[in-house]
């Protein structure tokens, strides 16, 4: 009966009633009448089908102007409806119509600009899992007071689960029933910790986005199970790379690594690079405890100074890490490179390393950019600066190609012992990081392409693709760089990461540069994993995928069992590679999400740690650049990516209008203008670490204030 309704309504692209739906399928009796109900409410649950208020049916699919999607409401008021394969919507804070956040919600398109404009139409279904809050105590009574307060919802604690809590404690809550749309009942399932201890603030993020510290019992006792070294018997099988000249380079603080490489120059002048990944496919094998939590973590989190792993530290710290001076478990990728940075040979296979070092990146980046030798790295001077040129060589292919460098930075977190934010730093990266980088992506794209041209006959594998941007997208922000005053040329009817490079370039030399690499970066698709290999626009690649970090990531692990079963095992079924490809599927979608959850808790926790920071510096004054401006005022980025808000109603000396055309706030009589771009002096006036917000206003620059 569905499939029957989905075609009758295919071509129709104006709502009708049941009885309508009824005529078309020729149904005669009320019996199939009935049918047809239950059959409409199925499609409608399922969003396949939309009712409108005059109980009207049309399919979902042929509503250009609606879209079903999570709506994602941030600290500055509006939000954004999130879309599966589609660019996001924005929407306005008085555009939510009674939505929170996580709410699954119908939302109609009503404009398009550099981002497209909906309204919310209907809440569709309230995300209750994973909700997060502060035991508070009033009148003598305990009560629940949610850590996100975008919920905009009241749940009230069962008197049972609140009987091991004190005020102040931050507890994992789950909703048992519902009272109204806004209120809820509610157990306490966990105590994650008291607000004052150290970690609990990060903690309460991570418990958020289902982001578990802890393991449960089967998997500690798998992991048991597991050797504390690497046996004789594990070597059987592998190509033996001890006496080979390789070594590790990571941050001093990095506990979990899983990749080594290793270069030489071959008899007939090829840069001969390996890259000896950590095999943990060998230990974390599937349908097991292990295997099973590895999936559902997708991957490992790393929030300020906190590591919150995707497998235990027996594992990502000891037997899978590739520690140095002993034997560890590999997968490597030797791959010759011509001077052109061409790959013209290549073998994967399993081995097995010793680790000549653990470098770390200040002392390989004081070789390689000052001259300046530890005497532990005497020995691989020659080497690093041999892998260096062999660096700068890969780059310049992969430019040459359309690789896109939107050169985006960020900021690092630093804690004192107690785990209190005591300085917000720019990350610095250097030639160190970006060799690593560049050797990353290369055997990422030499395992990618190889699985790829094998022409399996059934799609079988886990790709990291990214998709081309929308020409109208970047049609709107070549509008953005010309209000501001700029001249772009570039094409845009048939994009090219070419055209991409074009466009960023003639831009670097503007003040605004940043801010304008960060709003093409966001007008562009997100990468993501999947199954149909469609390239990954931003590296310019026909095939890529994730090899080389499998201790922190899903997909690697996934990816080493497939190299396992078709490149050494040699298991290649066509029944069964039909049946992964069902699983694979799941697998890459799942990673996805798991791995923008860890996006957004790295986001929250970062928001929350500069707040904090921030409250021990209010009164005190900085340089910083407007980078986005809003109908309730504009935030200004320090130079350390603290960001704040300049609330219109600090604005002295005039009546300050937004012109969201012009991107700017303009004074009604000065008509002093503030926009992105700007450079501004401006005092921190507060900060609220619970609500993760630091407040800003101008500093007059003369008596007159903002007259110019």
């Amino acid at each position: 009966m569905k499939d029957r309704i989905i075609d009758v309504l295919n071509d129709k692209y104006e709502a009708i009633d049941i009885m309508q739906i009824n005529d078309l399928l020729g149904l005669k009796t009320a019996d199939e009448l009935s049918e047809l109900q239950i059959a409409l409410d199925s499609l409608v649950n399922d969003y396949q089908i939309y009712l409108t208020k005059k109980n009207k049916y049309i399919l979902l699919k042929n509503c250009k102007s609606l879209k079903i999607g999570t709506l994602s409401v941030n600290k500055k008021g509006f939000g954004f409806v999130i879309l599966p394969k589609e660019e996001d919507i924005y929407i306005s804070n008085e555009n939510l119509n009674g939505a929170v956040n996580e709410d699954v919600v119908l939302c109609e398109i009503i404009g398009k600009g550099i981002k497209n404009e909906g309204r919310i139409v209907r809440i569709l279904k309230r995300n209750l899992d994973n909700m997060v809050g502060e035991i508070i105590e009033k009148h003598n009574k305990l009560y629940l007071k949610l850590d996100d307060d975008k919920k905009n919802i009241e749940i009230s604690l069962t008197k049972d689960s609140l009987k091991d809590c004190v005020p102040g404690h931050k507890v994992l809550v789950k909703v048992i029933k519902k009272v109204n749309n806004h209120h809820y009942i509610g157990e306490v399932v966990k105590i994650i910790g008291h607000k004052d201890d150290p970690g609990v603030d990060i903690l309460s993020i991570a418990y958020k986005y289902n982001i578990n510290n802890e393991f449960n019992e089967q998997v500690i006792k798998e992991v048991e199970n597991i050797p504390n070294e690497v046996r004789d018997i594990d070597l059987v099988g592998r190509r033996d790379l001890t006496n080979k000249c390789i070594f590790t380079i990571d941050g001093s603080d990095t506990k979990d690594i899983d990749d080594a490489i290793s270069l030489e120059l071959t008899s007939d002048g090829l840069y001969r690079l390996g890259v000896h990944i950590a095999d943990v496919s060998y230990y974390v094998k599937e349908n097991t405890a292990l295997g099973d939590e590895a999936f559902l973590r997708g991957t490992s989190n790393y929030l300020a100074d906190t590591v919150i792993p995707m497998l235990p530290h027996k594992l990502s710290n000891g037997i899978c890490s590739l520690n140095e001076n002993v034997i560890r478990l590999t997968i490597s990728c030797v791959m010759d490179i011509n001077e052109k940075g061409k790959v013209v040979r290549n073998e994967i296979f399993p081995s097995f390393i010793k680790s000549k070092k653990k470098m770390t990146y200040d002392k390989v980046n004081d070789i390689l950019m000052r001259n300046i030798v530890d005497s532990e790295y005497i020995n691989f001077k020659d080497t690093l600066i041999l892998m260096n040129k062999l660096a700068h060589i890969l780059r310049k292919e992969k430019i040459n190609r359309g690789y896109i460098d939107f050169g985006t930075e960020e900021a690092k977190i630093v804690q004192d012992s107690n785990g209190k934010a005591i300085d917000v730093v720019k990350r610095i990266r250097e030639d160190g990081e970006k060799l690593i980088e560049d050797f990353m992506i290369a055997a990422n794209e030499c395992v990618a392409s190889y699985i790829y041209n094998m022409d399996l006959p059934f799609i079988s594998f886990i790709y990291r693709v990214h998709d081309k941007p929308k020409a109208d997208k970047i049609e709107d922000f070549m509008n953005l760089v010309n209000i501001l005053g700029y001249s772009v040329k570039g094409k845009i009817d048939n994009l090219s990461p070419y055209n991409m490079q074009n466009i960023l370039s003639q831009l670097k030399d503007k003040k605004e540069y940043q801010i304008l690499a960060d709003l093409m970066l966001r007008s562009m698709a997100k990468a993501v994993y999947s199954v149909d290999n469609i390239g990954h626009f931003g590296l310019g690649s026909k095939a890529y995928t994730h090899f080389t970090s499998p201790i922190r990531r899903f997909p690697d692990l996934t990816v080493h069992r497939l190299l396992r079963k078709y490149l050494f095992l040699g298991e290649i079924d066509n029944q069964e590679l039909k049946d992964l490809k069902n699983k694979l599927i799941l697998d890459a979608s799942h990673s996805s999400e798991r791995e923008q959850a860890s996006v957004d808790a790295e986001r929250d926790v970062f928001d929350m740690k500069v707040a904090e920071y921030m409250l021990n510096h209010i009164g005190e004054e900085y340089d910083g650049i407007i980078d986005s401006v809003t109908s309730y005022g504009f935030y200004v980025e320090l130079d350390n990516m603290v960001e704040g808000l300049v609330h219109v109603s600090t604005l002295k000396g005039d009546y300050y209008n937004y012109v969201p055309e012009l991107l700017a706030m303009i004074g009604k009589s000065t008509k002093k203008t503030y926009r992105i771009g700007d450079k501004v002096r401006v005092k921190c006036t507060g900060a609220n670490k619970e609500q993760a917000t630091v407040d800003f206003e101008i500093v007059l620059g003369d008596k007159d204030g903002n007259k110019k």
